[in-house]
Formats: structure tokens, C-alpha cells, sequence
């Protein structure tokens, strides 16, 4: 990981030291902050903080006496009851890894746990980790395993960064390092509204995701001045239905929260049911994301919000060439959460892992592009704004390479005989 002001860059190689199931971790690049947030009311102090070491913290035969090594719990579904959850949470731990390879710093030790399958294991798990004197957790998957850990962690005040999407467990020393769609609505939303378009429908499933889709659209599209003027569930049953009446609201762009099959068999019912294309921008999620689309020509010059295709394929093949097969695509996020513990590991033992360190505005450079973690826990990504094409997704807008907003001065003084200057944008 790189910190973005000024972005410095991590790399060394380091031998992972296994003792009975932990292994050493190494440091993440930093990346900029997330924008400001409504703030959290103040949560109860923690009862007993973790300020120095303790008889039974993990140590390692190689860690000198008087030395306090920067324990880092890793906390993953490694025993659930979906086989697919099992897989990926080995890729996680394997990410880790290997970002604590790339970090080069032997003082780290990076401790597992298991997250399982239920609250309560994941809450036995975070136990097991402070115990053995972890400083911060990274993980868990599960939004109610992340709700369960939460106050464990903050009674020893050792912050969370965890990997559930639900923004509602977020907040409080739960930092949410996940793809979230809000990144995604705001990205298209703020484009949508830069390119002249005012009105705004949506099609989005009776799910928690279609929930978060639609109010964050409906948060996103006041904030710039824009209104929202219909949005529809989607359900076959009622399909032609709702699609009638996003033709006839008025609205100058569709965001539709579909992917897969779904999206695959609505996009030709969008013509037949009156969606003009000429008239109504389309616009879709992250769910997009998926090359297979391109070949759906009823989708063609659909935008959606990403990291930039191949941003991550260095982290690809470096992964491949420890472990000899491709990563998925969550595994990044594990990278990128080690990288993280790992540059901000050069603090005072037991107050490195702080929220003013954690939320940093500059942020910090993650394998899929820019991120920072706002004040409430949530995160911010930078992230491109592509166009559906037969051969491709194309890039129209990139992802930003910094947080800071651009500083445009005032217009140059000038007198009588002089032409006004053009403002200028800094950096």
C-alpha cells in the first residue's frame, strides 16, 4: 500500500514464520481519505484497553526480549458450511500472506482465527485473537459476525477492519474495507449529473442491496441538485409494469442494480417496453462488472462505476506465482487490509492502530485504485466510470489518483490593456 501524500512505496521480502497456525504479516500501502460524514455519536470508553504487554500474548522464538512484536488477528469463515466460503477465505489468508511478504517487516506477526459460520464462533474467534495480544483484527466476512466482534474488540479498544458490505456495522473502530454499491451510486450519480443529466429512475431488487442501491441514490441525487423520479422493484411479475412507468416519469437516466441472468434477460425488455434509449442514459452497479455483458447488445454504451480494467493485475500475478492459481476477486481486499496494518506498524506499541491514523484523508493506495476510510468506518474508492462495448469495457472517465479536490485560484488581476487569465486547476 501507498500513502497518496506522499505515496511511498512498500517492498521487501520476508520469510513468513508459521508457529502453531500464525504467520508473520507485512505492511500495507496507504490511500486517500473518504469524504467527511455525519459523525457517530461517541461510543462508551473501552473497559480494558489493551496498553501493554501481557502474560500469554503470542510471541514468536525469534522475536528479541523486550521487544513487543505487532500482532495482527486475522479472522475468517475458515470452517463454513459453504465449501465456496471456505475457499475463499483460504484465498484471504493467502493474500495476507503474501502482502506480509511484500511488506519485509519481521516484527509482525499475523495470528488466524476462525470466523465460522455463526456469530457466536465469530465472537469466540476475536476472543481467541485478543487474547494472544492482537493490536487490530482484520476481518471478519459476515456483517453479523462483524456486529458480534464489534464490541469485543472495542472493550479492548482494538479497532476492526472488516470486509462486510452492510455500512450499518460500520463506525464506532469498525472500518468496513469492502466494495460497497454506495461507492459505486455516488461515482455514477456525480458523472451522470456532470454530463447534464437531472432525473433519475431506478430498477433495483427487494433485497438489502436493492435497499442500499435506492437510498443511496435518492441521498446521492439530492446532494448535486438532481431529483429522483421513479424507482421500481424488480420482479417478473411485474415487470412491464414497472418499466412503463420509468418510461413515462421523465427520467434522463436508468440505474439498474441487476447482474448475471437477470440483467442478462431484462436489457432486451427494456426496448419493449418503451426505455429509449435516445432519451434515457442506462446505468448500472458493480454487478456489471462482468465481461460476459459485453456481448448483450441492448446494453451497449451502458455505464457503470469500477476499478479500472487490470488495475489488479500485478496483485494477480503475484498471487499465482506463490500459489499457482488465480485470485478471487475478495482476496484483494485481504491484501490490501495487511498492507495497511502493516505501514501504519511503526507506531508506539498499543496506540499505532489509532482513528486519526486509520482515517487519514489522503487515504492510501490499494491494489484496485485509491481508498480511504471515512470518519463513520465506511470506506471511499476511486473508481473509473466504464462503457459497455462489443469488444470491451472502455474507460470514459479514470479513477481519480488522489482524494484532494482540485483548487482552482481566483482569476489574475488585470488591467485595461490585459486579457483576463482562465482559471487555473492546481493540484
Amino acid at each position: 500500500m501507498k500513502l497518496l501524500r506522499p505515496i511511498c512505496a512498500i517492498a521487501a521480502a520476508l520469510a513468513i514464520a508459521t508457529l502453531a497456525g500464525c504467520q508473520t504479516a507485512a505492511p500495507p500501502k496507504p490511500v486517500a481519505p473518504i469524504a467527511p460524514t455525519a459523525e457517530l455519536p461517541p461510543a462508551p470508553p473501552a473497559t480494558h484497553p489493551m496498553l501493554s504487554e501481557e502474560p500469554g500474548f503470542l510471541r514468536l522464538p525469534n522475536i528479541p526480549a523486550g521487544k513487543n512484536p505487532v500482532r495482527v488477528g486475522l479472522l475468517l469463515p475458515f470452517t463454513n458450511g459453504s465449501s465456496q466460503t471456505r475457499f475463499l477465505a483460504t484465498s484471504m489468508m493467502k493474500a495476507a500472506q503474501l502482502a506480509l511478504f511484500d511488506a519485509g517487516n519481521p516484527n509482525i506477526i499475523l495470528i488466524s482465527a476462525d470466523e465460522g459460520s455463526t456469530p457466536d464462533s465469530a465472537a469466540a474467534g476475536a476472543r481467541s485473537l485478543l487474547a494472544q495480544g492482537a493490536e487490530v483484527i482484520v476481518g471478519p466476512l459476515f456483517s453479523a459476525s462483524v456486529s458480534a466482534v464489534a464490541p469485543i474488540a472495542h472493550d479492548r479498544a482494538v479497532p476492526v477492519i472488516a470486509f462486510s458490505t452492510d455500512v450499518k456495522t460500520a463506525g464506532n473502530g469498525v472500518y468496513l474495507l469492502s466494495f460497497q454499491p454506495e461507492n459505486e451510486i455516488r461515482r455514477t450519480v456525480s458523472y451522470a449529473v456532470q454530463t447534464g443529466h437531472k432525473h433519475f429512475a431506478a430498477l433495483v431488487p427487494s433485497t438489502a442491496y436493492g435497499n442500499h442501491i435506492a437510498d443511496a441514490i435518492r441521498a446521492d441525487a439530492v446532494a448535486l441538485g438532481a431529483d429522483v423520479a421513479d424507482i421500481e422493484r424488480l420482479d417478473p411479475a411485474t415487470q412491464a409494469t414497472s418499466l412503463h412507468n420509468i418510461a413515462a416519469s421523465n427520467a434522463d437516466v436508468l440505474i439498474v442494480a441487476a447482474g448475471g441472468n437477470t440483467l442478462r434477460e431484462l436489457a432486451p425488455a427494456l426496448a419493449e417496453n418503451g426505455i429509449d434509449r435516445a432519451k434515457i442514459k442506462l446505468v448500472g452497479t458493480g454487478l456489471w462488472d462482468d465481461p460476459s455483458l459485453t456481448k448483450e447488445t441492448s446494453l451497449e454504451g451502458g455505464w457503470f462505476a469500477a476499478p479500472a480494467p487490470d488495475i489488479d493485475s500485478s496483485f494477480n500475478t503475484k498471487y499465482k506465482a506463490a500459489f499457482g492459481s488465480d485470485a478471487p476477486q475478495l482476496a484483494s481486499l485481504s491484501y490490501d487490509a495487511v498492507s495497511l496494518v502493516a505501514l501504519l506498524s511503526a507506531g508506539e506499541p498499543y496506540h499505532r492502530f489509532t482513528d486519526a491514523a486509520l482515517t487519514d484523508p489522503n487515504g492510501f493506495a490499494g491494489v484496485n485504485g485509491i481508498l480511504r476510510f471515512n470518519p463513520d468506518g465506511t470506506s471511499e474508492r476511486g473508481l473509473a466510470i466504464l462503457a459497455v462495448e462489443p469488444d470491451g469495457f472502455r474507460v470514459i472517465d479514470p479513477s481519480p489518483r488522489t482524494f484532494e479536490k482540485p483548487v482552482t485560484p481566483p482569476p489574475a488581476k488585470t488591467t485595461s490593456s490585459l486579457t483576463p487569465r482562465s482559471p487555473q486547476s492546481g493540484g
